[in-house]
Formats: structure tokens, C-alpha cells, sequence
């Protein structure tokens, strides 16, 4: 029986002083906003709208001793409450829905809003996520900081998680030692693609596929399509295979050049093994990134004050999650439609979250 949502924000620290005017408890402010952006709410004039419209069901959940929160209420506490400790508490709630078989598959990836601009290295709000792929759950994030970069945020949603028993598969700007370690350490295997510039590495990488060819087909070289896997690479500790991917594309029917590259796992599985986790490491382009642009506009978000972009992000991603899991057909936008018009269809949508 999952936490209510109320449970889940029960030690959430309130960012605001303690004094007479602080007139709504928090956890109802943060329910609110949950159930509303899940609803179709993309903004605060939105969240308190939806608010005001359902302050007859929200009466049957929350304290509300008075009323409804306004717009200005929603952006100031969002605006200053701490977007990591936030997260952390939907991570651990959401983590706990996953269902899966085996070593649990966790993709690590940024995503940047345009238009909430910021001082980072893209110009704007960038947040790295750890999504689950097989259960295609948000299990935490992480923005990058003013002056900040993905590449020294990544270690950051991972110290946030339990890897033990987890497969954490990184795109090349997770291609560090220091985040290995960290994945080791914490008890987790580990798929890397290895960055362009980093040339020793890749050069590398690259001896062992020289050597295995001049070799033949041998032990521990394995090939699926595109995937080549050389397991056990002489001289490498800490790594159990070495892998190429190649890719290459059509246009018109004309063969195109394709591209390759390089990553290093300490897992010693099949090509086709390895192939499955690197191709649904971009499940969190498609089943993520893709759905916040056209499902719930984050490209067009202006929230830029304080930390609430990064909070309201991180409703979004946690919006995407569940209405994913819910068993209904349609898309997400459909979804998040009827769970605005259907009360009974929210509860069911949010699990652990009851009506009196």
C-alpha cells in the first residue's frame, strides 16, 4: 500500500517564516499543485484556478482551514522550497511503485527549458532526471546550478538513489571516473558512452577492437546488428566489456555513412543484452523529454524566480510518471484532460491519495 501524498509531504521543511499570516499549510499547498498539474495546469494562475474550481473535493483530503491558496501563494512557497528536497521525497514515493524483474534500469539524462531562462551552461533551466525505463517512473532530479554544468550535476541525483541492483546507464556527459566510482560505491553496474574528447579513453577502447579483430572471432566477442562486445578487455579493471554501437541511416533508400560509438560497462553480458540497455536508455528522450514539450509545454515555461521552474519541473515529471502508469487509453494529453473532469479518475491516478 503506497504512502498518501499527504504522508509523502508530511517533513517537507517549509521554506516560510513562522508567523500569523501563513494561513495554508503546506502539505495542502503542495497536494493541490500536484493534482492540478497532473490535471492539465501548466502555471500558477492555472494551479490556483483548478484549485478554486475543486475546493469542494479537495475539502474531502485536505485541512483547507482557509480556503484555497491563491496564485501569488503557489509561486512564493514554490519559488523558495527546496527543489532537492522536493524531489527527494516524489523520488522515494515514485521508486517505490516500480515493478521489475532483475536489476532495475535507471537512465540518467538532461533536459533544458528554453524559455525559463538561467545562468547555466545552456542559458536556461536544466534539469538532469533518473527515470526508471521499464516502469517509466521519475524516481528524482537535480537542476544544474547558476555557473553550472550537466557533467558536475549528474552525481547528484545519483546520491539521492539506492542502486543496489541497478543497471545506470549515462549519455557521454556521465562519461567520469569520479561518477563511476560513485555508481560502484553505491552499489550499482554501470553502461557509459564515452565522450568525443576524451581521446586516451577512446583510443583505448579502440586497441581492444583492433586486437580482437586481428584475433578473429573469438571468446568473448559477440555481435547483435549494429552491436559489437568485447568482453573482458586485457589490462581494463573495473570494466567487464567494451561495446560499439553503429548506427547508420537510410535516405531514400541510399546507404548513408553511419557513426559509432564507444561505451564501457563493468557487466559481462551479451551484445544483445547490452544493446537493450542502450536503446532503452533513450526511452527517457520519448517517454520523458518528449512527452514535457508537447504534453505539457515546458519549452514555453517562463517560471524563472527563485527555484520554482525546478519545482514545477519536477510536478511535471512526476505528472508524465503517473499518468503513464494509469490504464487508460489515449495520450498523456487526453489523460491529464480527464483527470481534470473526472474526480474519481484522479484518485485512481494518484496512488495512496484518498477521498473521505
Amino acid at each position: 500500500m503506497p504512502l498518501s501524498l499527504t504522508a509523502v509531504f508530511a517533513d517537507v521543511p517549509d521554506p516560510r517564516i513562522e508567523t500569523a499570516n501563513k494561513l495554508h499549510p503546506l502539505t495542502d499547498i503542495l497536494v493541490i499543485a500536484t493534482c492540478a498539474v497532473i490535471a492539465g495546469a501548466d502555471g500558477w494562475d492555472e494551479i490556483a484556478e483548478y484549485a478554486r474550481t475543486k475546493e469542494p473535493f479537495f475539502r474531502r483530503l485536505l485541512e483547507l482551514p482557509n480556503g484555497v491558496p491563491s496564485h501569488d501563494t503557489f509561486e512564493r512557497v514554490f519559488a523558495k522550497l527546496d527543489p532537492d528536497a522536493f524531489a527527494d521525497r516524489f523520488g522515494r514515493w515514485v521508486g517505490a511503485l516500480c515493478e521489475s524483474t532483475g536489476l532495475v534500469h535507471i537512465a540518467i539524462d538532461g533536459k533544458s527549458a528554453r524559455r525559463s531562462a538561467q545562468g547555466t551552461f545552456t542559458g536556461c533551466l536544466h534539469v538532469v532526471s533518473a527515470w526508471a525505463t521499464e516502469s517509466r517512473l521519475i524516481l528524482g532530479q537535480r537542476s544544474v546550478p547558476e555557473g553550472g554544468h550537466e557533467i558536475t550535476t549528474v552525481p547528484d541525483p545519483l546520491a539521492a538513489l539506492d542502486l543496489r541492483g541497478a543497471v545506470v546507464t549515462l549519455d557521454a556527459a556521465g562519461c567520469q571516473k569520479a561518477t563511476i566510482e560513485q555508481i560502484r560505491a553505491q552499489g550499482g553496474e554501470y553502461v557509459v558512452c564515452v565522450k568525443g574528447n576524451q581521446k586516451g579513453l577512446r583510443d583505448a577502447v579502440g586497441d581492444v577492437f583492433d586486437m580482437a579483430a586481428e584475433a578473429g572471432v573469438g571468446h568473448g566477442r559477440e555481435e547483435e546488428r549494429y552491436v559489437t562486445v568485447v568482453q573482458d578487455p586485457d589490462g581494463w579493471s573495473d570494466v567487464g566489456a567494451v561495446a560499439l554501437v553503429c548506427r547508420e541511416r537510410r535516405v531514400k533508400g541510399q546507404k548513408n555513412e553511419g557513426t559509432g560509438h564507444y561505451y564501457i560497462t563493468r557487466l559481462r553480458v551479451s551484445a544483445a543484452v547490452l544493446a537493450g540497455y542502450i536503446r532503452n536508455h533513450w526511452g527517457i528522450e520519448n517517454g520523458l523529454h518528449w512527452v514535457l514539450d508537447v504534453a505539457f509545454r515546458e519549452d514555453d515555461s517562463r517560471a524563472r524566480t527563485g527555484h520554482a521552474g525546478a519545482n514545477l519541473g519536477m510536478l511535471r515529471r512526476v505528472a508524465v510518471s503517473l499518468l503513464k502508469r494509469a490504464k487508460t487509453k489515449g495520450s498523456t494529453k487526453t489523460r491529464r484532460m480527464k483527470a481534470g473532469w473526472d474526480d474519481n479518475y484522479l484518485l485512481q491516478v494518484i496512488p495512496g491519495i484518498t477521498a473521505q
